[in-house]
């Protein structure tokens, strides 16, 4: 019943922009805090960038000034907006939702989720 589902990953050029989305279901009541990792091949996944439901942001320092990440507590929506991407960047992003409280039929419970991933490539 909770699902994190990621947009916006594709193929650019050194320099170019993309904008990554996480949209979670309706399911979910509340989210402490949401944020995007990414893993590229033979790496330890890493923080990009968090926020909160206060709208506190944490970025890596490799993405500071660069990156922006926003967070629509409504639709429970996290995007983040890339510019000036490098060769770097190339990895998958993951979306990610920690103290996530949700209600079922069943009672409610608090999770931690994370979406499938989409790839961002950088490349001329």
């Amino acid at each position: 019943q909770v699902q994190l589902v990621e947009s916006g990953g594709g193929l650019v050029q050194p320099g170019g922009s993309l904008r990554l989305s996480c949209a979670a279901s309706r399911s979910i009541i509340s989210v402490n805090s949401m944020g995007w990792y990414r893993q590229a091949p033979g790496k330890q996944r890493e923080l990009v960038a968090t926020i909160t439901s206060g709208g506190n942001r944490n970025y890596a320092s490799s993405v500071k000034g660069r990156f922006t990440i926003s967070r629509d507590n409504g639709k429970n929506t996290v995007y983040l907006q890339m510019s000036g991407l490098k060769h770097k960047d190339t990895a998958g992003n993951y979306c990610n939702a920690k103290h996530l409280f949700y209600c079922s039929a069943s009672g409610c419970y608090e999770a931690e989720c994370w979406g499938q991933g989409t790839q961002v490539i950088v490349s001329s």
